[in-house]
């Protein structure tokens, strides 16, 4: 077990992150660690806010996970019907011509569900992405599943290795890559979660892939 002093020094590297970081109001935001775990906690007015901060913390060296509890609680003047925004996420979605029209919205309370059927691991991040900064949204949950129409077996495996090796920031050499019926599996350790992440952004970017386990290590 790590020493209380490690936790005491980590949690005041996210702190500063966050106060760093513009998009994020790190008042808003309480933030304990144990054993290079973090946990947030608090509420922001949007989804955008939270994910903004979750993001920060993942930059900071030594941090080996996120635990978010942040909530998004809109101010009372600016609530919105779970009609009037079902109907700004429509157009939302079909306003992006990256994503097809076989993706449809859920709305309840406030949290949304996407589901539907991309070709590409691509197609259902930028349906997230398009919802990120919409005002009112508390909660987003992805089930949009992938028929893939690439490569299969070896050849995605050679196509997420390449990606992986495109990013400059990421040690390929620390890294290897195992696939199961386009589900691509990331092994290896890198030294943040941001670039735990990127690795994971970077395979589901590849061809012919329907899903990804990270299993990337952190290790500082």
């Amino acid at each position: 077990m790590q020493p209380i002093t490690s936790d005491k020094l980590m949690r005041e590297s996210v702190v500063l992150e966050l106060e760093w970081d513009a998009k994020v109001d790190a008042d808003r935001i309480a933030v304990s660690a144990k054993d290079g775990a973090i946990v947030l906690s608090g509420h922001v007015p949007t989804l955008s806010d939270k994910w903004d901060a979750v993001k920060a913390v993942e930059r900071v060296y030594g941090v080996r996970a996120v635990a978010d509890e942040i909530e998004v609680k809109l101010p009372s003047s600016s609530k919105r019907d779970d009609s009037d925004l079902a109907e700004h996420i429509t157009r939302n979605l079909h306003s992006s011509t990256a994503i097809p029209e076989t993706v449809m919205a859920e709305v309840e309370g406030g949290f949304v569900t996407l589901r539907g059927e991309v070709g590409w691991p691509y197609q259902r991040t930028e349906a997230e992405r398009s919802l990120k900064y919409l005002w009112g949204v508390k909660g987003l949950t992805n089930k949009i599943t992938i028929k893939p129409a690439g490569p299969e077996g070896a050849d995605v495996a050679d196509a997420v290795s390449a990606a992986i090796e495109r990013m400059a920031h990421l040690d390929a050499r620390a890294i290897w890559v195992t696939t199961t019926n386009g589900t691509v599996q990331l092994h290896g350790r890198v030294h943040s979660l941001s670039a735990k992440r990127t690795a994971g952004l970077a395979a589901a970017s590849a061809p012919g892939v329907t899903s990804v386990e990270n299993e990337v290590v952190v290790t500082p």
